[in-house]
């Protein structure tokens, strides 16, 4: 008898604790907006200044602090095949020790890849070389990794200008790709829901993770061991430091995901009005929902365990602030 009232008082907690998860989650409205140069591919935030990749050819810049402009990196316009000039679309951007790297378009729709050091600005991958880069990011020491859209993952030293290795991680495209916080390991996700785990030094897979979604990743989030997916098939994928993987289920295409830097928040885009949905990873309760955004969702990112920032196919990012 004992046990049964035991069980059911536990039954009971759970069901009240979800409850009230319920009762006390509300709309939430963005803190503030800034406005970029055209619409926004991708962000990175270092050390409270914001850089912006638009596809008007430029890196907005923006102190965080005044919520002002406060410079940009603006490439020259790209040469179409039929020799008419149209903006160059930026669509990546990452920061380490003083340097920007970002990847854009570039002739025949190959990309090119440059670091922007010192107001010096240096191509270190050429469109010439044919390669479909996806994303750029840099390693621990400076190096510097690239995804292509064929799921190959590249290693480039920037200081000797070769190759470290190039390795084929799938015969899927490419979706998300996440560094871990010490940048050694990144997470890297596929068109087949495939997520794989990679060592930056050597290029090899270090784990597989067993796919929570059964369709293309859009998104991959990466942090204190727990990372998160967010795919075609309205799944978010959840695979814990510790503990059995999982997924949720949304209305809509999951094109963003992001965690906090404590590892136990998440957020997603969710539903045709572009909200962002917060839920808890240890009871999967959700909680607030952000509104405000007018385009899809594709960029979200936590700035403390109280403020995150995020942006879609838009001119506008928004910051939030979190109760």
């Amino acid at each position: 008898m004992r046990s049964s009232q035991g069980l059911f008082a536990k039954y009971l907690l759970v069901v009240w604790i979800l409850t009230a998860a319920v009762v006390y989650a509300k709309e939430v409205a963005p803190l503030f907006r800034l406005t970029a140069s055209g619409l926004v591919n991708d962000f990175v935030v270092d050390e409270g200044v914001l850089y912006v990749a638009t596809d008007q050819g430029s890196i907005d810049i923006f102190d965080l602090r005044s919520r002002k402009i406060i410079d940009r990196i603006v490439l020259k316009p790209t040469l179409t095949t039929k020799g008419e000039s149209v903006p160059t679309t930026i669509l990546s951007v990452d920061r380490m020790g003083g340097k920007t790297l970002f990847v854009s378009s570039g002739r025949g729709n190959y990309r090119d890849v440059w670091v922007y050091e010192g107001f010096e600005l240096k191509r270190v991958k050429r469109a010439e070389e044919k390669l479909f880069v996806k994303k750029a990011r840099f390693a621990y020491d400076g190096r510097i990794l690239l995804g292509t859209m064929g799921s190959d993952v590249i290693l480039y030293d920037p200081d000797e200008g070769y190759r470290l290795y190039t390795e084929h991680l799938s015969e899927s495209a490419l979706g998300g790709m996440a560094l871990s916080e010490e940048r050694r390991t990144v997470a890297m996700a596929d068109e087949s829901g495939a997520v794989r785990l990679v060592d930056i030094d050597t290029g090899r897979v270090k784990k597989a993770l067993p796919p929570q979604n059964l369709d293309n990743v859009y998104s991959v989030a990466y942090r204190k061991g727990v990372l998160l997916t967010g795919g075609e098939d309205r799944r978010v994928g959840v695979y814990p430091a510790a503990g059995k993987p999982y997924y949720l289920r949304s209305d809509f295409l999951v094109y963003a995901v992001a965690l906090s830097p404590d590892g136990g928040q998440g957020v997603y885009s969710s539903g045709t009005e572009q909200a962002l949905q917060l839920f808890s990873l240890r009871t999967r309760a959700k909680g607030d929902r952000l509104v405000g955004h007018q385009g899809i969702v594709h960029k979200i990112a936590f700035l403390s365990d109280k403020m995150l920032i995020s942006a879609g196919n838009e001119q506008e990012i928004y910051i939030w602030k979190l109760d």
